[in-house]
């Protein structure tokens, strides 16, 4: 009589748990919780399975530590998004390990990850939201260990999370041109990120499928103070527009400001829409119509896919994409 042998996958599926979970509680790791560390043992005695020594010696060199690489942590989407990672990898049972670069360099990023050898991490998390460095760039430093690229440019088919920058846009350019608006200007962030390239981009392209021609566009850092400086160009230079995109909250905040300075109303001079909805702008005046991005699914996706990557790596590589949200407030309403 054959008796079956049972796999540390069998253990997991019938406990409900992950495969690493389960070789947590066979390495007697600390970072499992006591109820899911006593139903697995259970149901480890109940099959009577018995770890493979191979297996659990491969399994033994995991450090259950995780590097986060980020850039630009001064400002809200990336520090936004840090949060959301660490959050999601502590409740999965990962250590973490930080970096923030400097400037999105390959030799940074060379210094950086040099840094972290003799330092075993089991996956790296690439925080990537500025040209500089490629996917395969950070391949060819990383070696074999698993890397997930969060808010890279959209369509690679590299392992990465983004939120789909393009639709946010065309959802806050299309409820202006809904409300009656014809003349747009623009104020975007900065233009070697990805995210101000793409919400850029669709912004005239959203314009221009409907037959409207945009006004002036003025590059900002993603600073209030530049959103500031950034309206008082337009008013300036190109007046005569009742409709304001802005490529971020802090950019519409100053922008909005500068308004009330030239005596200009919102909404009912100027409609603005922003993007991010940092949790301030509710509080704007007026509140602040923006594009919510969902951080905390961004990072817990992300996280997923590396753990899935490490466990399993022939796990399929693919971009997951976020679909973003419109929130209506007060600071857009219909053309006069």
């Amino acid at each position: 009589m054959n008796k079956q042998r049972y796999t540390l996958n069998d253990v997991a599926q019938r406990a409900g748990v992950s495969y690493q979970t389960v070789s947590r509680v066979v390495n007697n790791h600390p970072s499992v919780a006591a109820a899911t560390r006593a139903r697995v043992q259970n149901i480890i005695q109940e099959l009577g399975y018995h770890p493979n020594k191979v297996a659990q010696s491969l399994v033994a060199n995991q450090s259950n530590t995780l590097a986060i690489l980020t850039f630009a942590m001064s400002y809200y989407g990336p520090t936004q998004m840090v949060v959301n990672i660490e959050r999601a990898a502590k409740e999965l049972g990962y250590d973490l390990i930080f970096s923030n670069l400097q400037e999105p360099s390959y030799e940074e990023l060379r210094k950086t990850l040099g840094s972290l050898s003799g330092r075993r991490v089991d996956g790296i998390i690439s925080i990537s939201p500025v040209v500089g460095v490629s996917y395969e760039e950070m391949v060819s430093l990383c070696g074999n260990t698993p890397l997930v690229q969060i808010d890279p440019q959209m369509g690679l088919e590299v392992p990465s999370v983004i939120v789909d920058q393009h639709y946010g846009s065309q959802l806050a350019t299309e409820h202006l041109i809904q409300l009656g608006h014809e003349r747009f200007a623009e104020i975007s962030g900065p233009l070697n990120w990805f995210g101000a390239i793409a919400r850029h981009q669709q912004w005239l392209a959203t314009l221009q499928h409907a037959g409207l021609t945009p006004m002036m566009s003025v590059e900002g850092d993603w600073s209030a103070k530049s959103g500031y400086d950034a309206a008082r160009r337009l008013l300036q230079a190109d007046p005569g527009f009742t409709a304001l995109a802005v490529g971020n909250d802090q950019m519409a905040l100053g922008a909005i400001y500068a308004l009330h300075e030239a005596n200009l109303r919102v909404p009912d001079d100027i409609s603005v829409v922003g993007f991010d909805d940092i949790p301030e702008t509710a509080f704007f005046q007026p509140p602040l119509t923006t594009i919510r991005q969902d951080f905390s699914r961004l990072g817990a996706m992300g996280v997923k896919y590396l753990q899935e990557l490490i466990e399993n790596p022939d796990t399929p590589i693919q971009q997951h994409i976020i679909v973003p949200r419109l929130i209506v407030r007060q600071s857009a309403t219909a053309a006069r």
